[in-house]
């Protein structure tokens, strides 16, 4: 299936940030993983699996925009869910497999989805009616925002 060249990229994006991820924890210590030295802002680890909890939502979100019509996408307390022993914990090894997994079978979705289903749309009750190519954007920016806030988190700790 040939693709435009911006919706391509995108998906590049979504295929390369499990590994992006993982090059950028690696050899981390627990102490560097769970630091807070942003006030506001998530750990290393707490941002690693809420990468995992928030992809596996837009995932069956997406799902759902290309197989039901208009479906509300339930949205979901993130930061509760990042108070969860799985959600903050220094073991990394369970999100990052996951992450792996799930951008692999995302790819592949993105990769075959036909051109008539990229308008497809669902209604989320914070954010009104979004398109499936919207969807991919966000997912983008999202995962990329993260890998930026990892960053900013071990810079902070290392000053």
């Amino acid at each position: 299936m040939s693709l435009p060249g911006d919706r391509r990229e995108s998906i590049e994006r979504i295929r390369r940030l499990p590994q992006q991820l993982e090059e950028l924890v690696a050899g981390l210590s627990i102490e560097e993983l769970t630091a807070r030295p942003l006030a506001g802002e998530w750990s290393v680890a707490q941002n690693v699996h809420h990468l995992a909890d928030s992809h596996i939502n837009s995932y069956v979100r997406c799902k759902l925009m290309a197989t039901e019509v208009s479906p509300t996408l339930k949205p979901y307390d993130e930061a509760a869910w990042a108070r969860f022993a799985d959600g903050s914990s220094a073991d990394l090894s369970d999100s990052l497999a996951l992450l792996k997994a799930l951008h692999a079978r995302w790819v592949h979705f993105w990769e075959t989805l036909p051109e008539e289903a990229w308008q497809r749309t669902g209604l989320h009750p914070q954010s009104g009616e979004v398109t499936l190519a919207r969807q991919l954007e966000l997912y983008v920016s999202h995962g990329e925002a993260h890998l930026d806030q990892i960053r900013r988190t071990l810079a902070a700790r290392a000053a």
